[in-house]
Protein backbone atom coordinates (compact mmCIF):
# COMPACT_ATOMS: atom_id res chain seq x y z
CA UNK A 1 0.00 0.00 0.00
CA UNK A 2 1.28 3.61 -0.83
CA UNK A 3 -0.17 7.03 0.30
CA UNK A 4 0.37 9.97 -1.96
CA UNK A 5 2.35 12.78 -0.29
CA UNK A 6 2.91 16.30 -1.65
CA UNK A 7 5.76 18.60 -0.90
CA UNK A 8 7.53 21.83 -3.14
CA UNK A 9 10.89 21.93 -4.99
CA UNK A 10 12.55 24.49 -6.56
CA UNK A 11 11.56 25.39 -10.12
CA UNK A 12 13.72 28.37 -10.80
CA UNK A 13 16.23 29.98 -8.93
CA UNK A 14 14.79 33.18 -7.55
CA UNK A 15 15.73 36.44 -9.11
CA UNK A 16 15.04 39.36 -6.24
CA UNK A 17 11.55 38.60 -4.11
CA UNK A 18 10.93 34.84 -5.12
CA UNK A 19 7.62 34.00 -7.05
CA UNK A 20 4.95 31.56 -6.66
CA UNK A 21 6.43 30.14 -9.87
CA UNK A 22 9.73 29.76 -8.54
CA UNK A 23 7.93 26.50 -6.71
CA UNK A 24 6.49 23.82 -7.77
CA UNK A 25 4.00 21.12 -5.87
CA UNK A 26 5.20 18.07 -6.87
CA UNK A 27 3.68 14.31 -5.41
CA UNK A 28 5.13 11.04 -4.53
CA UNK A 29 4.24 7.62 -3.69
CA UNK A 30 5.17 6.90 -0.24
CA UNK A 31 5.08 2.87 1.39
CA UNK A 32 2.97 2.99 4.14
CA UNK A 33 4.73 -0.60 5.05
CA UNK A 34 7.20 0.46 7.92
CA UNK A 35 10.71 -0.68 8.73
CA UNK A 36 11.39 -1.73 12.38
CA UNK A 37 11.82 2.14 14.33
CA UNK A 38 10.03 3.67 11.10
CA UNK A 39 6.80 6.60 11.55
CA UNK A 40 5.13 7.74 9.12
CA UNK A 41 3.75 11.28 9.88
CA UNK A 42 1.43 14.18 8.57
CA UNK A 43 1.88 17.94 8.81
CA UNK A 44 -0.36 19.89 10.71
CA UNK A 45 1.73 23.35 10.96
CA UNK A 46 4.28 24.57 8.61
CA UNK A 47 7.13 27.56 9.49
CA UNK A 48 8.75 29.57 6.80
CA UNK A 49 11.40 31.78 7.61
CA UNK A 50 13.58 34.27 6.04
CA UNK A 51 16.65 31.91 6.57
CA UNK A 52 14.53 29.77 3.48
CA UNK A 53 15.47 32.83 0.95
CA UNK A 54 19.51 32.26 1.49
CA UNK A 55 18.94 28.50 1.40
CA UNK A 56 17.18 28.71 -1.83
CA UNK A 57 20.36 30.41 -3.36
CA UNK A 58 22.09 27.09 -2.51
CA UNK A 59 19.78 24.65 -3.58
CA UNK A 60 19.32 22.38 -6.37
CA UNK A 61 16.82 22.97 -9.23
CA UNK A 62 14.42 20.13 -8.39
CA UNK A 63 15.21 19.82 -4.12
CA UNK A 64 13.02 20.31 -1.54
CA UNK A 65 12.70 23.18 0.34
CA UNK A 66 13.61 22.90 4.05
CA UNK A 67 11.61 23.94 6.98
CA UNK A 68 10.08 23.03 10.25
CA UNK A 69 6.93 21.50 11.01
CA UNK A 70 4.35 20.02 13.94
CA UNK A 71 3.23 17.24 12.62
CA UNK A 72 1.13 14.17 13.40
CA UNK A 73 2.28 10.08 13.92
CA UNK A 74 -0.02 8.18 11.91
CA UNK A 75 1.85 5.24 11.79
CA UNK A 76 4.38 4.10 13.99
CA UNK A 77 7.18 1.17 14.56
CA UNK A 78 9.08 3.04 16.88
CA UNK A 79 9.15 2.82 20.54
CA UNK A 80 9.97 6.21 20.98
CA UNK A 81 6.54 7.86 18.91
CA UNK A 82 3.31 6.27 19.66
CA UNK A 83 1.24 6.53 17.15
CA UNK A 84 -1.20 9.93 17.62
CA UNK A 85 1.35 11.57 19.15
CA UNK A 86 2.74 14.53 17.65
CA UNK A 87 6.90 15.44 16.77
CA UNK A 88 8.43 18.62 15.52
CA UNK A 89 10.61 17.65 12.68
CA UNK A 90 12.90 19.67 10.27
CA UNK A 91 10.82 17.73 7.31
CA UNK A 92 10.58 20.36 4.94
CA UNK A 93 8.19 21.55 2.72
CA UNK A 94 6.19 18.14 2.51
CA UNK A 95 2.65 17.09 3.64
CA UNK A 96 3.83 13.80 4.41
CA UNK A 97 6.74 11.95 5.97
CA UNK A 98 8.61 8.79 6.62
CA UNK A 99 11.49 8.52 8.89
CA UNK A 100 13.31 6.47 11.22
CA UNK A 101 13.76 8.70 14.64
CA UNK A 102 17.14 6.35 15.67
CA UNK A 103 18.83 7.27 12.43
CA UNK A 104 18.12 11.54 13.32
CA UNK A 105 18.99 12.32 16.92
CA UNK A 106 20.21 15.77 16.45
CA UNK A 107 17.87 18.06 18.09
CA UNK A 108 17.29 20.04 15.33
CA UNK A 109 15.63 17.48 12.57
CA UNK A 110 13.25 15.56 15.11
CA UNK A 111 11.91 15.74 19.14
CA UNK A 112 8.38 15.55 20.35
CA UNK A 113 6.20 18.41 20.73
CA UNK A 114 7.13 19.64 23.84
CA UNK A 115 4.52 19.89 26.86
CA UNK A 116 2.70 22.83 25.62
CA UNK A 117 0.34 22.68 28.55
CA UNK A 118 -2.67 25.17 27.19
CA UNK A 119 -0.80 27.40 24.16
CA UNK A 120 -1.42 26.31 20.72
CA UNK A 121 0.66 23.30 19.47
CA UNK A 122 1.71 26.31 16.59
CA UNK A 123 3.39 27.82 19.07
CA UNK A 124 6.22 25.12 18.56
CA UNK A 125 7.32 26.09 15.51
CA UNK A 126 7.29 29.87 16.64
CA UNK A 127 8.18 31.17 20.06
CA UNK A 128 8.08 27.92 21.62
CA UNK A 129 10.40 26.46 19.51
CA UNK A 130 13.48 27.39 17.17
CA UNK A 131 12.23 30.86 17.17
CA UNK A 132 11.89 31.12 20.80
CA UNK A 133 15.28 29.90 21.70
CA UNK A 134 16.95 32.22 18.79
CA UNK A 135 15.62 35.22 20.43
CA UNK A 136 16.21 33.75 24.34
CA UNK A 137 19.68 33.00 23.97
CA UNK A 138 20.51 35.36 21.04
CA UNK A 139 19.73 38.49 23.55
CA UNK A 140 20.83 36.72 26.80
CA UNK A 141 23.91 35.20 25.83
CA UNK A 142 25.49 37.43 23.22
CA UNK A 143 23.99 40.79 23.70
CA UNK A 144 23.66 40.29 27.88
CA UNK A 145 21.75 43.10 28.53
CA UNK A 146 21.81 44.39 31.92
CA UNK A 147 19.04 46.47 33.71
CA UNK A 148 18.59 50.29 32.31
CA UNK A 149 20.60 49.76 29.39
CA UNK A 150 18.68 50.65 26.03
CA UNK A 151 18.15 47.55 23.38
CA UNK A 152 17.51 48.58 20.02
CA UNK A 153 16.07 45.49 17.80
CA UNK A 154 15.34 45.72 13.77
CA UNK A 155 12.19 44.09 12.52
CA UNK A 156 10.56 44.38 16.17
CA UNK A 157 7.30 43.25 14.71
CA UNK A 158 8.35 40.37 12.99
CA UNK A 159 8.74 36.43 15.03
CA UNK A 160 12.27 37.08 16.71
CA UNK A 161 12.14 40.75 16.84
CA UNK A 162 8.67 40.99 18.79
CA UNK A 163 10.01 38.54 21.55
CA UNK A 164 13.43 39.81 21.88
CA UNK A 165 11.78 43.30 22.89
CA UNK A 166 9.76 41.75 25.37
CA UNK A 167 12.48 39.53 26.84
CA UNK A 168 14.99 42.58 26.82
CA UNK A 169 11.90 44.19 28.92
CA UNK A 170 11.61 41.73 30.97
CA UNK A 171 15.40 42.57 32.15
CA UNK A 172 14.68 45.83 32.92
CA UNK A 173 15.47 47.34 29.84
CA UNK A 174 14.84 50.30 27.60
CA UNK A 175 13.21 48.68 24.44
CA UNK A 176 13.34 50.67 21.12
CA UNK A 177 11.87 48.65 18.49
CA UNK A 178 11.90 49.83 14.22
CA UNK A 179 9.63 47.89 12.25
CA UNK A 180 8.18 48.65 8.41
CA UNK A 181 4.79 49.90 8.97
CA UNK A 182 2.47 51.60 10.93
CA UNK A 183 0.43 49.04 11.66
CA UNK A 184 3.87 47.41 13.05
CA UNK A 185 4.49 50.54 15.49
CA UNK A 186 1.13 50.34 17.17
CA UNK A 187 1.82 47.05 17.82
CA UNK A 188 4.88 47.39 19.13
CA UNK A 189 3.69 50.29 21.57
CA UNK A 190 0.49 49.52 22.32
CA UNK A 191 0.39 45.16 22.57
CA UNK A 192 3.97 44.66 23.48
CA UNK A 193 4.46 47.58 25.38
CA UNK A 194 8.15 49.02 23.81
CA UNK A 195 8.57 52.65 24.87
CA UNK A 196 9.55 53.93 21.79
CA UNK A 197 8.75 52.22 18.35
CA UNK A 198 9.18 53.76 14.63
CA UNK A 199 8.32 53.48 11.12
CA UNK A 200 12.10 52.96 9.64
CA UNK A 201 10.41 53.89 6.32
CA UNK A 202 9.07 57.08 6.80
CA UNK A 203 11.03 58.44 9.57
CA UNK A 204 14.87 59.61 9.69
CA UNK A 205 16.73 56.65 11.79
CA UNK A 206 19.55 58.52 12.96
CA UNK A 207 16.82 61.25 14.44
CA UNK A 208 15.04 58.54 15.94
CA UNK A 209 17.74 57.01 17.64
CA UNK A 210 18.89 60.57 18.73
CA UNK A 211 15.08 61.18 20.39
CA UNK A 212 14.77 57.77 21.46
CA UNK A 213 17.65 56.64 22.88
CA UNK A 214 19.43 60.41 24.05
CA UNK A 215 22.40 58.70 26.31
CA UNK A 216 22.97 55.84 23.62
CA UNK A 217 22.81 52.57 22.63
CA UNK A 218 23.69 49.26 24.77
CA UNK A 219 22.98 46.19 22.76
CA UNK A 220 21.80 46.34 19.03
CA UNK A 221 19.79 42.72 17.67
CA UNK A 222 19.75 43.04 14.60
CA UNK A 223 17.60 41.12 12.04
CA UNK A 224 18.02 43.01 9.18
CA UNK A 225 21.50 43.90 8.25
CA UNK A 226 22.52 46.74 5.72
CA UNK A 227 22.47 50.89 6.09
CA UNK A 228 20.00 50.30 9.17
CA UNK A 229 22.65 48.51 11.09
CA UNK A 230 25.40 50.93 10.41
CA UNK A 231 23.18 54.03 11.62
CA UNK A 232 22.72 52.07 14.75
CA UNK A 233 26.55 51.90 15.35
CA UNK A 234 26.95 55.22 15.37
CA UNK A 235 24.64 55.46 18.69
CA UNK A 236 26.53 52.87 20.47
CA UNK A 237 27.78 53.44 23.67
CA UNK A 238 31.28 51.86 25.13
CA UNK A 239 31.37 48.58 25.75
CA UNK A 240 28.03 48.19 23.00
CA UNK A 241 26.75 44.62 21.83
CA UNK A 242 25.96 43.56 18.40
CA UNK A 243 23.87 40.23 18.11
CA UNK A 244 23.61 39.98 14.63
CA UNK A 245 20.82 37.44 14.02
CA UNK A 246 19.93 38.04 10.57
CA UNK A 247 20.48 40.55 7.55
CA UNK A 248 16.67 40.08 5.75
CA UNK A 249 17.47 43.60 3.77
CA UNK A 250 20.20 41.62 1.83
CA UNK A 251 18.58 38.23 0.90
CA UNK A 252 16.71 39.10 -1.86
CA UNK A 253 19.73 40.65 -3.48
CA UNK A 254 21.60 39.03 -6.31
CA UNK A 255 23.54 36.19 -4.66
CA UNK A 256 26.58 37.20 -7.34
CA UNK A 257 26.68 40.65 -6.18
CA UNK A 258 26.82 41.30 -2.42
CA UNK A 259 25.59 43.98 -0.73
CA UNK A 260 28.25 46.45 0.13
CA UNK A 261 27.50 48.87 3.27
CA UNK A 262 29.34 51.92 5.04
CA UNK A 263 31.44 49.73 8.28
CA UNK A 264 32.86 52.41 11.01
CA UNK A 265 35.72 50.58 11.83
CA UNK A 266 36.86 53.58 13.67
CA UNK A 267 33.66 53.69 16.24
CA UNK A 268 33.74 49.91 16.58
CA UNK A 269 37.47 50.01 17.85
CA UNK A 270 37.18 52.84 19.69
CA UNK A 271 34.18 52.27 21.48
CA UNK A 272 34.76 48.45 21.93
CA UNK A 273 32.03 47.09 20.62
CA UNK A 274 31.15 43.70 20.11
CA UNK A 275 29.84 42.61 17.15
CA UNK A 276 28.81 38.87 17.18
CA UNK A 277 27.25 36.32 14.59
CA UNK A 278 24.78 33.69 16.41
CA UNK A 279 22.86 30.74 15.11
CA UNK A 280 20.40 28.86 17.76
CA UNK A 281 22.01 25.35 17.22
CA UNK A 282 24.76 26.68 18.99
CA UNK A 283 22.48 26.34 22.41
CA UNK A 284 20.99 22.30 21.24
CA UNK A 285 22.83 21.19 24.43
CA UNK A 286 20.26 23.92 26.31
CA UNK A 287 17.36 23.57 23.89
CA UNK A 288 14.40 22.97 26.40
CA UNK A 289 15.75 25.52 28.81
CA UNK A 290 15.04 27.88 26.29
CA UNK A 291 11.67 27.05 24.74
CA UNK A 292 10.03 26.07 28.73
CA UNK A 293 11.31 29.62 29.63
CA UNK A 294 9.33 31.55 27.01
CA UNK A 295 6.70 29.01 27.48
CA UNK A 296 5.90 30.18 30.89
CA UNK A 297 6.58 33.72 30.39
CA UNK A 298 3.66 33.40 27.74
CA UNK A 299 1.15 31.94 30.25
CA UNK A 300 2.01 34.02 33.03
CA UNK A 301 1.17 36.86 30.21
CA UNK A 302 4.52 38.41 30.18
CA UNK A 303 4.85 37.69 26.43
CA UNK A 304 2.46 38.26 24.00
CA UNK A 305 2.86 36.16 21.16
CA UNK A 306 1.02 36.97 17.53
CA UNK A 307 0.56 34.55 14.66
CA UNK A 308 0.17 35.42 11.16
CA UNK A 309 -2.11 32.24 9.88
CA UNK A 310 -2.05 30.99 6.03
CA UNK A 311 -4.54 28.28 5.39
CA UNK A 312 -3.67 25.37 2.96
CA UNK A 313 -0.34 23.31 2.24
CA UNK A 314 -0.76 24.23 -0.94
CA UNK A 315 -0.58 28.18 0.02
CA UNK A 316 3.08 27.58 1.50
CA UNK A 317 4.74 30.23 -1.73
CA UNK A 318 2.37 32.75 -0.78
CA UNK A 319 3.14 32.79 2.72
CA UNK A 320 6.98 32.77 2.04
CA UNK A 321 6.89 35.92 -0.52
CA UNK A 322 4.33 37.74 2.58
CA UNK A 323 7.01 37.45 5.16
CA UNK A 324 9.79 38.60 3.26
CA UNK A 325 7.52 41.60 2.11
CA UNK A 326 7.01 42.02 5.54
CA UNK A 327 3.39 41.59 5.52
CA UNK A 328 3.15 39.80 8.37
CA UNK A 329 2.88 40.35 11.91
CA UNK A 330 4.95 37.82 14.19
CA UNK A 331 5.29 34.48 13.26
CA UNK A 332 4.01 33.81 9.59
CA UNK A 333 2.92 29.90 9.90
CA UNK A 334 1.08 27.64 7.60
CA UNK A 335 -1.93 25.65 8.70
CA UNK A 336 -2.23 22.23 6.67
Amino acid sequence: MTIKARKFVLRNRPQGLPKTSDFELVEEEISENLEDGEILCKAEWLSVDPYMRLVANNLQLGEMMPGVQVARVIKSRSPEYEEGSKVVGLFGWRDTTKCNPSLHTEIEYLYPLPDMKSLPESYAIGSVGRVGNTAYFGLLDVGCPQPGETVVVSAAAGAVGSLVGQIAKLKGCKVVGFAGSDEKVDFLLNDLGFENAFNYKTVNVPDALVKAAPKGVDVYFDNVGGEFAFHVTQKMNQGGRIALCGAISSYNRDASQPAMIPFDYTKMIYNNIKLEGLHVLRWKHRWFEGINQIRDWILEGKIVVRETVTEGFENMPEAFIRLLKGSNIGKEVVKC
